[in-house]
């Protein structure tokens, strides 16, 4: 039999549905119902490679993903990034402990790979109640460290994949630190989905000690190879920002929240969600200064929560923003939330 996702599959959708109704408690049977179908499916067209293992493997991970960090969706969280090397008596071990205690101190809580080095001390400073340790199995280095060893906000994953998918999607910003092909992974991951509008704007901080040369040597890179060959464009350059400060990286990432709340796409338009209102000579301005950024004729105004929002009961009180976004330059749509965090 051939099984689409349409509803004309006869017996196997009335035991598809069924079987929703005797487990009881599925909130959207629709989309559970399309999971069970892509897996029959997938048993239909397996050849006996590694497959259906891959994607069984997959689905167990994020369902388990979602699971752990459900309880925690209302508490912002910063992604940490880098070397499981870097030893306790190196300055930017401590730097990156102090960075965890005071994002915890904050109100944010921490993601790190749960491994040593940098993600060690990022734990450490944030304390085991206020982190997730987003382990991955490898034959060395990567075991979770003993600050998070054992607590259930730890996840280990078999796939890099799933992996990057879980930090961020769960983050509200990424600080990186210096380290090796790993965390140099997961810049330039985070940067392309953010570039590409497939990840929403968050603050992408490179983190060095003062004087430090990592990320300087990184962006001179940037800027000699990749910019001035065109393979992107300046604006690209405001997607991240440097630091070497801890008390410098926790007041960016705060400040991109101050009056930013989130964001969603209706139709063709963007609507901004603000913590506080914003006035109507900010809006004429932000229209001056990103007309760039706007559709052909397009425009920026105030409203409040529309129909399609009511998914969102919880925020259908906050102010919106309305912009006729082009989708072309999220670099620019980056510092267009900075400016509206600014007014």
């Amino acid at each position: 039999m051939k099984l689409n996702f349409k509803e004309n599959n006869g017996q196997v959708d009335d035991i598809i549905a069924q079987l929703i109704e005797i487990a009881g408690d599925i909130r959207r049977p629709r989309i559970v119902r399309e999971m069970v179908l892509a897996s029959l499916k997938a048993g239909q067209e397996d050849e006996g490679r590694v497959d259906l293992k891959l994607m069984n493997t997959s689905l167990k991970e994020m369902r388990y993903t979602a699971k752990v960090f459900r309880n925690y969706r209302d508490i912002k969280k910063v992604a940490a990034f880098g070397s499981a090397r870097t030893r306790p008596s190196e300055p930017i071990y401590q730097m990156a402990r102090d960075l965890g205690k005071k994002l915890a101190e904050a109100g944010y809580m921490v993601i790190t790979g749960g491994g040593p080095g940098i993600m060690q001390a990022v734990n450490e400073g944030a304390g085991p109640d206020r982190s997730f340790g987003v382990n991955i199995q490898l034959p060395f280095e990567q075991k979770p460290n003993s600050v998070i060893n054992g607590d259930s906000k730890v996840i280990l994953y078999k796939y890099f994949f799933n992996r990057k998918v879980a930090f961020l999607k769960e983050s509200d910003a990424v600080v990186l630190f210096p380290g090796g092909f790993g965390t140099l992974d997961e810049a330039m991951e985070t940067l392309t989905l953010v570039q590409t509008g497939k990840r929403n704007p968050l603050p992408i901080i490179l983190f060095d000690e003062p004087d430090g040369s990592y990320w300087k040597d990184w962006i001179r890179f940037v800027k000699q190879e990749l910019l001035a060959k065109g393979y992107i464009g300046d604006s690209d350059l405001k997607l991240f920002e440097s630091v070497d400060a801890v008390d410098d990286a926790v007041a960016r990432i705060t400040r991109f929240y101050r009056r930013y709340h989130s964001l969603r796409y209706v139709g063709s338009q963007l609507l901004i969600r603000l913590n506080a209102e914003i006035s109507e000579s900010a809006v004429e301005a932000l229209k001056l200064n990103f007309s760039d950024m706007l559709s052909p004729g397009g425009d920026i105004c105030l409203s409040g929560s529309c129909r399609e929002e009511m998914n969102e009961p919880d925020i259908g009180h906050l102010p919106r923003l309305v912009v006729d976004f082009n989708r072309l330059d999220f670099g620019r749509l980056k510092e267009f939330i900075d400016a509206v965090n600014r007014d």
